[in-house]
C-alpha cells in the first residue's frame, strides 16, 4: 500500500482592530467564513505594544477609542517586523484613502463596505505579498 500524502494549508492570519463589538463580531463572521485565522482587538494597545502573533495582513479602523488607526498604521509601516505585512485601513471617514497612503497602508475600505469587496482587497494584498 502506498504512502498517503497528507498535505495541511495553512490559514492565512489576519489582526482586525475595531472599538466597536458588532463591526468585531460582522469581520470576525466574514473572514472565518472565508477561511481566515483572526484575531481581533478592541484597541491599539497590543499593537503598539508588539504583543500579537505576527499575521499575514493587518486589518486597521481609524476611528478608535483613545487612537487613530492611522497612527497606529505608521508605526506598523516603521517597524522593520511589520513593515512588509499589508494593512489595510477601514473607515467612513471622508478622504481616507488618500489619508490611508500617506500613512503608508497597502489599501483602504470605506465604511459601509460590501463583503465581496473587502475579501477581494484583503486577497489581493495577500497575493500581492506573496508575488513580492
Amino acid at each position: 500500500m502506498a504512502p498517503v500524502l497528507i498535505t495541511y494549508i495553512m490559514q492565512p492570519r489576519i489582526v482586525i482592530t475595531d472599538d466597536d463589538p458588532g463591526v468585531q463580531d460582522i469581520f470576525k463572521i466574514i473572514f472565518e467564513k472565508a477561511g481566515y485565522q483572526t484575531t481581533i482587538f478592541s484597541s491599539g494597545a497590543q499593537i503598539l505594544r508588539n504583543d500579537y502573533e505576527l499575521p499575514d495582513v493587518f486589518l486597521l479602523d481609524k476611528q478608535l477609542s483613545g487612537m487613530d488607526g492611522l497612527d497606529i498604521c505608521r508605526h506598523l509601516k516603521a517597524n522593520p517586523q511589520t513593515k512588509d505585512i499589508p494593512v489595510i485601513m477601514v473607515s467612513a471617514t471622508p478622504n481616507i484613502g488618500k489619508m490611508s497612503i500617506e500613512a503608508g497602508a497597502d489599501d483602504f475600505i470605506e465604511k459601509p463596505f460590501i463583503t465581496r469587496d473587502l475579501l477581494t482587497k484583503v486577497s489581493a494584498v495577500l497575493n500581492k505579498k506573496v508575488i513580492a
